[in-house]
C-alpha cells in the first residue's frame, strides 16, 4: 500500500539530471516538489510553503544561500528547515555560519542513498508533529503504519528522545513498546517479549498504531539501543525493497 505523504519537500537544483535523480529519491517518503532554481523555488515557497527543503547552493542567479535568506526574511517561510547540498569547501566558506533553520549540509559528491536516508529522518520528525497537532487527547496521537512505519516511529522517539508507549494493532493482533528517553526498554506481542517482540512487529506494514506520551517503561527486557534494534531489523528485512536501485546513485558537483 502507498503510504500517505503529508509531508511536503522542496527539492531545488538548477541541474535537471540532478533534480530528477533527487525527486526519485525523495518520492517514496514525502510529496516531492521540484524547483529549477532559486527564483523559481522562491515563487513556489511563497505560493505554497513546504515542510523542508532541499537545496543546492551553486545555482545561477538567485543561490542557495540567498534563497535561505530571502525565506528567513518572510515571516510565514521563516521557520521552513533547509537541507542544503554543497561542496566541501562551500560548506565550511560559506555555509558553515548559517545554523538557525538548517538541518544538515550534505558534501558533494553523495551517494543518493545517504541523501534519502538523511533526509527522511528529517521528514519523519516532522510527520510525527504534524501528528502531533491532530491529537486525539491530551498526551495521545494516533495513526497508521502506512502513514509511519514502525521503524520511521522509532527512529523519529529516539531522536526525539521520547518516553512514551506505542501500541500497534492490526485485526486481532496488538504488540505493545515502551520507550524511555528515547531508547525502547520493554515490548511485548502477544507470548513474545523483549527484541524478538520488536523484530516480529517491525515487519508489520500495515495496521494502527497510537503512541501515549503519559506512559513509559516500567521495566526493562531489551539491552539494545534503539539504533541496535533499528539496525538488527534492518538486517532481518530485505534492505534492497525499501531503497530501491536509484539510491546507489552517486551525485557529484553540478
Amino acid at each position: 500500500m502507498t503510504p500517505m505523504k503529508d509531508v511536503k519537500v522542496l527539492i531545488v537544483d538548477d541541474n535537471a539530471l540532478i533534480l530528477d535523480l533527487l525527486m526519485r529519491g525523495l518520492m517514496p517518503h514525502c510529496d516531492a516538489r521540484a524547483a529549477a532554481d532559486g527564483a523559481d523555488a522562491l515563487l513556489k515557497i511563497v505560493d505554497d510553503p513546504p515542510d523542508l527543503v532541499v537545496c543546492d547552493y551553486r545555482m545561477p542567479g538567485l543561490d542557495g544561500r540567498q534563497l535561505y535568506e530571502k525565506i528567513r526574511g518572510r515571516q510565514q517561510t521563516q521557520s521552513i528547515p533547509f537541507i542544503f547540498l554543497a561542496s566541501r569547501s562551500d560548506i565550511e566558506e560559506k555555509l558553515r555560519p548559517i545554523v538557525e533553520g538548517v538541518e544538515e549540509f550534505i558534501p558533494k559528491p553523495f551517494f543518493l542513498k545517504d541523501l534519502v536516508r538523511s533526509a527522511k529522518k528529517v521528514v519523519d520528525r516532522l510527520q510525527l508533529e504534524k501528528l502531533q497537532r491532530r491529537q486525539v487527547r491530551p498526551g495521545v496521537i494516533q495513526g497508521r503504519l502506512e502513514e509511519m512505519s514502525i521503524m520511521d516511529l522509532m527512529q523519529s522517539l529516539e531522536m526525539g528522545q521520547k518516553s512514551c508507549q506505542l501500541t500497534i494493532r492490526r485485526g486481532d493482533d496488538t504488540g505493545e513498546l515502551f520507550f524511555a528517553s528515547g531508547q525502547c526498554k520493554d515490548a511485548r506481542m502477544g507470548d513474545v517479549e523483549g527484541e524478538n517482540a520488536v523484530f516480529n512487529a517491525v515487519k508489520w506494514t500495515d495496521g494502527e498504531f497510537e503512541i501515549d506520551f503519559n506512559k513509559t517503561a516500567s521495566r526493562e527486557t531489551i539491552t539494545r539501543t534503539t539504533t541496535g534494534l533499528l539496525m538488527e531489523g534492518l538486517r532481518l528485512i530485505d534492505e534492497g525493497q525499501r531503497d530501491g536501485q536509484s539510491e546507489d546513485a552517486i551525485v557529484s558537483d553540478s
